[in-house]
């Protein structure tokens, strides 16, 4: 049941990240079934509530105003759900407990990836678009040793994929029925099954699952033309000019037409691998704790090394 306001209705279906992880592919699926409507901006972040720095601000698009925020959803109250996908509800606590207060009985989907894969392909996306001259190592210490952290703030390249107490807080607000976990690797594998059991959490028709497209690559990885592409990604007049006056597809499809090539992705630096397993490992053991099962869908970057002697016997009595 979606809640009314006095200026509109809220979503009651939250797809809250992580970020990197499938987000914009599981969007382009779930738009297509008839029962759920997202809007065109994908990403609202409205119950984040970013203050970037001035400098900064072109880089994080959002909506600010309850009134902006509900006019999405205008005159879409015939679907069964309204949907906001925004990445950065996962990682913000003041998202999850607002989502909660405004909508108690919403629907919480959220889809993760190796913390590690997460964080470099945040770190690629980055450089690519002139965010940071830094390399992957130097950018992750800088970040993740910052004084100043938030949305828009800070790049929290680490902070993104330290999931057990993101889970832990929908799992607690929301109850468990109402959440739903998904895994990159699963949605890649089998995007129709994935579908399939998302429509049955929803509870709505699965027939339509079959006829989605799922043949279109979403946000795979690609590098710039040259310094060029860099710099006029990042500048501000160019991301305010695409933003205001391109649909979202158009921009997406000039982006990566003409400022992208196809090109293998570089190999991370494996200073910087050891560096986030050390932070992660702990981590994925805790988030195995708290969901009952093992998760070697998030060890992928390190499947090949030695794994610590709790995560063996919490294989062995799965």
């Amino acid at each position: 049941m979606r809640a009314p306001s006095s200026r509109g209705i809220w979503p009651n279906l939250y797809l809250v990240g992580a970020v990197k992880s499938g987000t914009t592919s599981l969007y382009a699926y779930l738009k297509q079934h008839p029962d759920i409507f997202f809007p065109d901006m994908k990403e609202p972040h409205y119950f984040v509530h970013p203050a970037p720095p001035p400098k900064r601000a072109h880089l994080f698009p959002h909506v600010a105003s309850q009134q902006d925020y509900l006019s999405l959803y205008r005159d879409h109250s015939a679907h069964r759900y309204l949907g906001d996908a925004s990445p950065s509800y996962l990682w913000s606590p003041r998202a999850a407990l607002e989502i909660h207060e405004r909508v108690p009985d919403a629907r919480i989907l959220v889809i993760l990836r190796d913390p590690v894969q997460r964080a470099y392909a945040q770190y690629l996306m980055d450089f690519n678009e002139g965010v940071t001259d830094l390399s992957f190592l130097n950018a992750l210490k800088s970040d993740w040793t910052s004084a100043e952290k938030g949305w828009g703030v800070s790049q929290l390249y680490v902070e993104l994929g330290l999931y057990h107490d993101q889970i832990q807080r929908y799992l607690q607000l929301f109850s468990p029925e109402r959440v739903r976990i998904i895994f990159l690797e699963s949605l890649k594998r089998d995007p129709l099954r994935v579908m399939e059991s998302i429509a049955a959490f929803l509870d709505i028709p699965p027939a339509p699952c079959s006829r989605m497209d799922f043949q279109v690559a979403h946000n795979h990885y690609a590098a710039p033309r040259g310094e060029w592409a860099r710099r006029l990604a990042s500048h501000p007049l160019s991301r305010n000019f695409g933003e205001h006056y391109f649909p979202r597809a158009w921009g997406e499809y000039i982006w990566r037409k003409f400022f992208l090539h196809e090109k293998g992705k570089p190999l991370m630096d494996p200073e910087a691998l050891d560096f986030l397993v050390r932070i992660y490992r702990p981590e994925i053991f805790r988030l195995e704790g708290l969901l009952g099962r093992p998760l070697p869908e998030l060890r992928i970057s390190w499947e090949d090394r030695t794994p610590e002697p709790g995560l063996q016997i919490l294989q062995t009595g799965a």
